[in-house]
C-alpha cells in the first residue's frame, strides 16, 4: 500500500480477548486499520473518533437491540455466530453471517472481499 492511500477502518467487536486480538493482527497485516472493542456500547461510544468502513461482530452475548443500534451506523456488517444462532439474526441485512468454527484467515478474507 502506498502512503497516500486511505486505510479502511474495521471495527472488531468480540468480548473474548484472544480471538479479537488475533483477528485485529491479521487485518493489520492486510493493511486495514483494525480497532478492537469488547462490546457494542464501547464501539458506538467511539463512533465520532473512528468511523468504520466495515464491522465484524461476534454475536455471542449481543442483544437484538444492540445489533439494531450497530446497523444504524450504515456500513457492511459481518457477523460470527455459533450454535444456537440468535433467533433475531434474520431480522438484519448482513454483509455476511459466518458460522463457527471458522478460522481467522477466513474472516479476514471475507473482510477483504468487501473492502
Amino acid at each position: 500500500m502506498r502512503r497516500d492511500e486511505a486505510v479502511s477502518v474495521v471495527w472488531v467487536i468480540d468480548p473474548e480477548q484472544w480471538p479479537r486480538a488475533l483477528l485485529r493482527a491479521e487485518l493489520i497485516e492486510r493493511d486495514f486499520d483494525a480497532v478492537g472493542y469488547l462490546t457494542v456500547t464501547d464501539a458506538l461510544s467511539h463512533l465520532g473518533a473512528h468511523f468504520p468502513d466495515l464491522i465484524v461482530v461476534e454475536l455471542r452475548d449481543v442483544s437484538r437491540d444492540e445489533m439494531a443500534q450497530l446497523f444504524e451506523v450504515g456500513v457492511p456488517m459481518i457477523g460470527s455466530a455459533g450454535i444456537p444462532e440468535p433467533p433475531w439474526r434474520s431480522e438484519f441485512k448482513w454483509g455476511a453471517l459466518l458460522r463457527r468454527p471458522i478460522s481467522i484467515g477466513e474472516i479476514a478474507d471475507k473482510v477483504s472481499s468487501f473492502l
